[in-house]
């Protein structure tokens, strides 16, 4: 039960700092990369469809990238959900590809994304804590109806400990480098 219960935690945070990664990658560097449009929706025949299912991507250049619609009635439609969303860019298309260039990111924009930054790795910290709460409160539970002993309470609270650590160690990491790579000029 208590090994159970353990490996359904550490799962749960690896998938956390999947999330945790994935969330860092959406947030723009000074560089063009595909990642950054993964959040972004398109109106593709009434309804919201992410643009990877509508478009291929290619990035030539460090700051620019083409966005190819594969069905280019739906040209008007990823120009405009790339203008909406917050990346801050002004897309132009030539009626058969989009151009997404990339404007310099200034000081005080790279301090706003590193901010951001920090607030996703606290949020990937904070879900990794609440699975380990949560296995702690099993295994407690399983104490007090007389199903395990004390000491193997103790035990998995050991062991959650170092899985926690661990799993919170990586977003550390993955954050110190996404850190690095926005004041990278």
């Amino acid at each position: 039960m208590i090994p159970d219960i353990i490996s359904s935690t550490e799962h749960k945070m690896a998938q956390t700092v999947e999330v945790s990664k994935e969330e860092f990658a959406a947030i723009r560097t000074g560089r063009a990369h595909p990642a950054m449009l993964n959040k972004i929706s398109a109106s593709y025949y009434g309804t919201p469809t992410p643009i990877q299912q509508l478009a291929s991507f290619q990035v030539p250049e460090a700051r620019t990238m083409l966005v190819a619609p594969y069905d280019q009635s739906a040209l008007a439609a990823i120009e405009r959900a790339i203008r909406d969303s917050d990346l801050g860019v002004n897309p132009s298309n030539d009626g058969h590809v989009i151009r997404i260039v990339l404007p310099q990111l200034t000081e005080e924009r790279r301090k706003e994304y590193t901010k951001l930054a920090r607030a996703k790795a606290e949020e990937g910290r904070i879900a990794v804590r609440n699975a380990r709460r949560h296995a702690v409160d099993a295994c407690k539970k399983l104490e007090k109806d007389k199903q395990v002993g004390e000491d193997d309470v103790t035990r998995a609270e050991k062991k959650l400990d170092e899985v926690t650590k661990k799993h919170i160690e990586a977003i550390d990491d993955l954050l110190k480098r996404k850190e690095a790579e926005l004041m990278e000029i």
